[in-house]
């Protein structure tokens, strides 16, 4: 681990991890393991890539933004 402030500093994973918690982990019991990996495997690959609105991508999905960039790959090609 780094000091604050260096750029080994975490802060994407921490941020993740952060949200991960507060709007799946926290306000539920899982009742086995397999359950809570099953459930959090969903959210990430269903919501958070999919659906969630991230501030830092224009309030936009991942794979939308990354859509949208591949698309704008294709049209600099084009032109």
């Amino acid at each position: 681990m780094s000091r604050r402030g260096n750029f080994w500093d975490n802060a994407v994973a921490e941020s993740f991890f952060c949200t991960l918690k507060t709007e799946l982990i926290h306000p539920r019991i899982f009742l086995t393991r397999m359950v809570a990996r099953t459930v959090i495997a969903e959210w990430i690959e269903v919501f958070y890539n999919r659906q969630r609105l991230h501030s830092i991508l224009g309030y936009l999905p991942p794979v939308q933004f990354e859509d949208d960039y591949w698309l704008s790959l294709e049209g600099l090609k084009a032109a």
